[in-house]
């Protein structure tokens, strides 16, 4: 399976319609989180989405018409997104007690049945109509799509728009290899220093508009809540927001997909990224990385060009390893340059620790 997601050019009319969708499907999500906090408190358990959804039928709709204006799927499927947030809750430790969804936050909406991709970038959408994308869309049979408007100033979120996502069958593609192994180290200053002796430029895009953020940030927090001057301000945020998040995106897939392509096998560090953003002084330039979606990116596109993604222990000494003996010595972060006690052997840091990465392979 391979998902895509793109953005939809709609007009005000179709925004309309694609806001009483959400609607609708906020509505019954959080109608069905307090009849499902009620009845707990009163009986000890709690309904199923199925059970939900008789109840939603005789009791909500019939008093709430515009129920009846947008597609069934979109409530229907709110409940089960509730049945999964309460199974999520009881079985996996960090998820939280489901909260209630406000509006303009992560609205989303689930459909099915009649969809249909007309003349590429255009999509037939059930009571929607026909609606064009940004992008040219896979001739493929699309079974369920869900569209989401991302509205707000946080990274998780884009600009005042909407989207489209949906998966489709796809055939893997192997392509023709030019090496067949390559050891790729990543870093801050460096986003990958390749074994091969390439090297790819980080970006930094956050620290680029950091100076942009603070002020535009600033701005919002001066706008009174809940004003058409806040709302603007926000909106303004949210661009930028979304031009970072777009320009660490494109840089990321283009280096994983030039891996993936052209390389038989890829090394790559096991990272404790979590454990690295603990360190404040280099939290912010972490994060600006990437490095969880670099890894995420690489592993799906072996998957697609026929690669295969080899991941070093967590604790492989890559960097401390002489690629030309093989000894081993401390070296402390602020050394950029290996130079080896043993065979006076003399390379950059992280070129030394991506050739190890790509003999750990014949280990």
């Amino acid at each position: 399976m391979q998902s895509i997601k793109t953005k939809l050019k709609v007009n005000n009319y179709q925004k309309t319609i694609l806001a009483k969708h959400a609607g609708v499907a906020r509505h019954a999500y959080n109608w069905g989180l307090a009849t499902c906090i009620k009845e707990y408190e009163e009986t000890k358990k709690r309904p199923s989405a199925i059970t939900l959804h008789k109840r939603l039928v005789a009791e909500v709709k019939s008093v709430n018409p515009w129920y009846y204006e947008v597609s069934k799927c979109a409530p229907q499927q709110a409940l089960r997104d509730l049945d999964r947030a309460f199974k999520n809750f009881l079985t996996i430790p960090s998820r939280g007690f489901p909260v209630f969804k406000k509006k303009g936050r992560k609205d989303s909406f689930y459909l099915e049945g009649s969809i249909k991709i007309i003349q590429g970038n255009y999509i037939q959408l059930p009571r929607i109509g026909i609606v064009k994308t940004y992008e040219i869309l896979p001739n493929c049979r699309v079974k369920n799509v869900r569209i989401a408007s991302f509205r707000g100033a946080s990274l998780t979120k884009k600009a005042d728009s909407w989207y489209i996502s949906f998966k489709y069958d796809i055939e893997p593609a192997p392509t023709e290899k030019v090496e067949e192994a390559i050891g790729v180290d990543i870093g801050i200053n460096t986003l990958a220093t390749c074994s091969d002796g390439s090297k790819f430029a980080n970006v930094k895009a956050y620290r680029q508009a950091k100076k942009r953020l603070v002020r535009h940030q600033r701005a919002v927090s001066k706008k009174v809540i809940g004003s058409k001057n806040r709302r603007k301000a926000v909106k303004k945020l949210a661009k930028i927001h979304k031009k970072v998040a777009d320009i660490r995106a494109d840089a990321l897939h283009k280096l994983t997909t030039w891996l993936a392509k052209n390389h038989s096998t890829i090394v790559i560090e096991d990272l404790n990224v979590s454990g690295m953003l603990k360190n404040h002084k280099l939290a912010s330039a972490i994060a600006d990385c990437g490095f969880y979606e670099f890894k995420r990116q690489l592993t799906y596109k072996c998957e697609w060009y026929g690669s295969e993604l080899v991941i070093a222990p967590r604790f492989y000494p890559s960097s401390q390893i002489c690629s030309n003996c093989g000894h081993q010595q401390k070296m402390p972060l602020h050394l950029r340059t290996y130079e080896c006690s043993e065979c006076s052997f003399e390379a950059d840091r992280d070129f030394n620790a991506a050739v190890n990465l790509k003999n750990y392979v014949n280990q």
